[in-house]
């Protein structure tokens, strides 16, 4: 799982060909440590999918640029364009249905 900047994040996630999942989040954050081990799970799964965490207070800047104002945040990019994003924390199948529809 790649821990993405807010000078990383073009690299990381913009440029990447194929599904890249973001996750907006926190350290202080409940529910953001509660999905980590999902995440997780997903990352090791699924090796066509990129996973990326970016931590809000780190990189404000870039939270703000996609409007994320509750976290955890998800957005799930193909090919550097914004798919689908979800707020709060979301069970294994939700995620795993999302990707599925937007796998090429």
């Amino acid at each position: 799982m790649i821990h993405a900047t807010i000078d990383t994040f073009e690299e990381e996630v913009i440029k990447q060909k194929g599904l890249v999942l973001v996750d907006f989040w926190a350290q202080w954050c409940g529910p953001c440590q509660m999905i980590a081990p999902i995440l997780a799970e997903i990352d090791e799964e699924c090796p066509d999918v990129k996973v990326c965490k970016v931590d809000v207070d780190a990189n404000m800047g870039l939270a703000q640029s996609y409007k994320v104002v509750a976290i955890p945040f998800l957005i799930l990019f193909r090919d550097g364009e914004v798919q689908e994003k979800l707020t709060g924390l979301q069970s294994k199948k939700d995620l795993m249905d999302m990707i599925k529809k937007y796998k090429a």
